[in-house]
């Protein structure tokens, strides 16, 4: 059994699809970007949203006081396809004392490194397998 398992739906309109987890909460992409996020959006937003979860998990384990968290994301693409990224900019925002500096970058440091699975299946050597099923 796989770990993790999505489907897909297209929506019969455009570029307009809706998936999510199996019986699971469901959200909307739109290719062109005018209905909901596109899938590279929605790539970029699962990023900053798995390493901001690692962070407020991390720091309320080092007992930080954490009064707000966000997180900007900009990625530069490729101009040929395929259009991957090929730079990404994270800029976090902390509400947090001026003395947790150095564990908030501790934090920052664990997601990347270590914790935020999003960020290490960006790399490169992710095996992709495909199967195609044709349904008359």
């Amino acid at each position: 059994m796989p770990d993790v398992r999505v489907d897909l739906h297209w929506t019969g309109t455009g570029l307009e699809f809706e998936g999510g987890p199996s019986g699971g909460v469901r959200v909307r992409l739109d290719g062109n970007s005018r209905s909901a996020i596109s899938p590279i959006q929605a790539m970029l937003l699962s990023l900053v949203g798995c390493t901001a979860a690692d962070i407020v998990d991390i720091l309320t384990k080092m007992r930080v006081p954490l009064d707000g968290l966000e997180v900007v994301a900009e990625g530069d693409r490729a101009p040929e396809p395929p259009r991957r990224f090929v730079r990404i900019r994270l800029v976090y925002r902390v509400h947090v004392p001026e003395d947790a500096r150095a564990k908030v970058e501790r934090a920052v440091a664990l997601s990347h490194e270590k914790y935020c699975s999003v960020l290490h299946t960006l790399r490169p050597d992710v095996v992709i397998e495909t199967a195609i099923e044709l349904v008359p």
